[in-house]
């Protein structure tokens, strides 16, 4: 029996996210450009819970923009995970990757966020139309969500040794929460 993957088998991406995708992917380039103005217009605002408190949000400094943020991961993997941005309106293209990102991930559970393969935004067809720099920046703030998302979940199943951890990462709204 073969153990070769077919080259057409990728990683699951979840639903929510692979309707965004295959929605850039069945347009042409400066139809994606817009589309991704219209993730720009519809990332949520910060709750005011946030908004009054910048230090719990992490900033994503290889982003071009200013971008921030932070992430609420329940106790356990199938918990939903809420995400938080924070970009500033003359940043479209930042604010609309984060868009994207918010759109196609919050809500879910941690599992299904942290088994999100990492080349979701060159699947989104911008690399001719975006530089490189602020492609690395979308990679980033996935990263970052997702690496967020492993810390609180670890933090969760360490019980109270796990509020040691944030000092080295910064707070977090759960650890401030609890």
């Amino acid at each position: 029996m073969s153990t070769a993957i077919p080259s057409s088998a990728q990683p699951a991406v979840p639903a929510e996210l692979q309707e965004i995708i295959d929605d850039f992917q069945a347009m042409t380039e400066p139809e994606r450009l817009e589309l991704l103005l219209e993730f720009s217009r519809s990332l949520p605002e910060l709750p005011s819970r946030l908004a009054d408190h910048p230090e719990m949000l992490e900033q994503v400094v290889e982003c071009q923009s200013p971008l921030f943020l932070t992430v609420e991961a329940g106790e356990s993997p199938e918990h939903p995970v809420e995400l938080f941005f924070s970009a500033p309106p003359e940043a479209p293209t930042t604010r609309g990757f984060a868009g994207v990102l918010h759109e196609g991930l919050n809500g879910l559970s941690a599992a299904e966020i942290l088994a999100v393969p990492a080349d979701v935004p060159d699947r989104l067809g911008l690399t001719r139309a975006i530089t490189p720099l602020r492609m690395r920046g979308m990679s980033a703030m996935l990263g970052r969500i997702k690496r967020k998302v492993a810390e609180q979940l670890a933090a969760g199943s360490a019980g109270s040794a796990g509020s040691a951890g944030s000092e080295a990462t910064g707070t977090t709204v759960a650890d401030a929460a609890g």
